[in-house]
């Protein structure tokens, strides 16, 4: 599972082989979730308040770069490194 962003002591990573509809995951101290890239909207898991927030309004700006992403991913093609947030 590559990782393609680490930001404030969250992982951002997409999977290669992985499930509809495209997502990524994050963990942070241990808790994870899977978010929906075209709805960013959480499909499993919980996080603390604060970084879920912050992993939903990196995911917004960098929406078009996760869906390129998962398309790399699906291809089984090496993935790209998003900026974190700043």
């Amino acid at each position: 599972m590559p990782t393609i962003s680490m930001f404030r002591g969250i992982k951002i990573y997409i999977n290669w082989n992985d499930h509809m509809p495209p997502h990524f995951h994050a963990t942070y101290a241990g808790q994870d979730i899977l978010v929906s890239i075209n709805e960013l909207e959480v499909l499993e898991g919980e996080m603390p308040s604060k970084q879920l927030k912050m992993v939903l309004g990196w995911a917004a700006f960098h929406q078009t770069e996760l869906m390129e992403n998962w398309e790399l991913a699906v291809k089984h093609q090496d993935l790209f490194s998003i900026d974190p947030l700043q």
